[in-house]
């Protein structure tokens, strides 16, 4: 999904921070090191603590520690580009009651982008709808490649994921897998233990 361009919002900075707000800076990188990218969250009594001995909003620090936890969320985003071509995959898998698949993958100068469907039978009048579950679905290639949701949603018996994946997947597909996991929440957090494998050939 792109992003609007962020505007400073003042002229103003106080330059007596600079070395604190580098610091600042140094930390962060210092904490994503040492979690390997997975901080979690501070116990509530933490933040707490923290507050009162640093004269700090409780709201503040949660704020903080719930941006610094889904980091990824501010990773730039890449726009595809130039549209070059399709290629055709035309892959399946059913496992329980669901059908999943990956039809074709476009091509651009920039990216690639994969469709994932997810197909149903929903019975008329069911209250047990898949799409109240608000689940969310994640997709990884290998470490060569950055995969990104840009699109999802669907109706009572379908839905359609959109990736983006940088750098560009090269044409010729064979030997790649396309693992999809799914999470109750964003992030790949709360695993439901579903994981979708279409081997491309």
């Amino acid at each position: 999904m792109k992003r609007l361009p962020f505007e400073r919002p003042t002229d103003h900075y106080e330059k007596k921070l600079l070395s604190i707000d580098e610091e600042i800076c140094k930390l962060i990188k210092k904490r994503k090191e040492l979690s390997e990218n997975n901080p979690g969250f501070p116990q509530t009594e933490y933040i707490q603590d923290w507050a009162k001995q640093y004269g700090l909003y409780e709201g503040l620090l949660i704020s903080l520690f719930e941006m610094l936890r889904t980091d990824e969320h501010f990773r730039p985003q890449v726009e595809p580009k130039g549209f070059q071509k399709y290629i055709p995959v035309l892959k399946s898998v059913a496992k329980d009651e669901f059908l999943y698949s990956v039809t074709f993958i476009r091509q651009y100068e920039n990216a690639s982008v994969v469709n994932f469907n997810i197909d149903w039978d929903e019975p008329e009048n069911s209250s047990d709808d898949y799409l109240h579950g608000h689940h969310f679905w994640e997709l990884y290639i290998n470490e060569e490649y950055h995969c990104t949701v840009d699109y999802g949603g669907g109706s009572d018996d379908h839905l359609n994921y959109k990736f983006v994946v940088s750098p560009r997947l090269p044409d010729d597909v064979s030997g790649l897998q396309l693992i999809f996991r799914e999470s109750e929440g964003p992030y790949n957090e709360c695993p439901t233990g579903t994981k979708i494998v279409i081997n491309l050939d």
